[in-house]
């Protein structure tokens, strides 16, 4: 099984959890490729079994150009992605003609904690991959973070390694 993690990442959490969530799908004999979204092939091969996306939200949704200036003016050296975003990349991704698997994963802040009740982009990531005819592997999934900079909540990288092996079981079991 083949897989392709893509992601956006400001101050390199949401970077982190793509990793772990890679190092999760190979534990389950997948092979991973992990793409910061300025890499990443806006048509995913048909060898490509599941396709990962995720990024980081900012103000309740996708970042936008106003939104990754304004990281990169908080902390300019901390910036992973420095180009477009995953708002633009979807955009012109190809469409799935194989009805490839996808998934899709957010960070987020953890406080306050009513935070935690208020949408995530990996709702939205997941609806736009499946208008492009992705299919949903999973339900969509998010991961904490402290503060608008991080780090990453105690535990939550463990947590996306876990999430990317249970992925991995999933997609060999349905692919048999």
């Amino acid at each position: 099984m083949r897989a392709l993690v893509v992601y956006e990442s400001m101050f390199g959490n949401a970077q982190r959890v793509a990793q772990a969530i890679a190092d999760g799908l190979s534990d389950a004999r997948c092979m991973v490729e992990v793409d910061e979204v300025a890499e990443a092939p806006d048509h995913v091969a048909d060898t490509v079994d599941l396709l990962v996306v995720g990024g980081p939200t900012h103000t309740f949704g996708l970042t936008r150009p106003a939104t990754r200036a304004s990281a990169a003016e908080a902390s300019p050296d901390a910036v992973v992605s420095r180009g477009n975003g995953v708002r633009e990349w979807l955009e012109e991704l190809a469409a799935s003609e194989g009805g490839t698997r996808a998934v899709a994963f957010a960070t987020r802040a953890g406080r306050p904690r009513f935070l935690k009740y208020v949408g995530s982009v990996s709702k939205t990531i997941e609806r736009r991959l499946a208008a492009r005819g992705y299919q949903p592997l999973a339900h969509h999934e998010s991961f904490f973070v402290g503060g608008q900079q991080g780090p990453l909540e105690e535990g939550e990288e463990a947590r996306a390694r876990a999430w990317g092996r249970t992925l991995g079981e999933r997609l060999h079991e349905l692919r048999g």
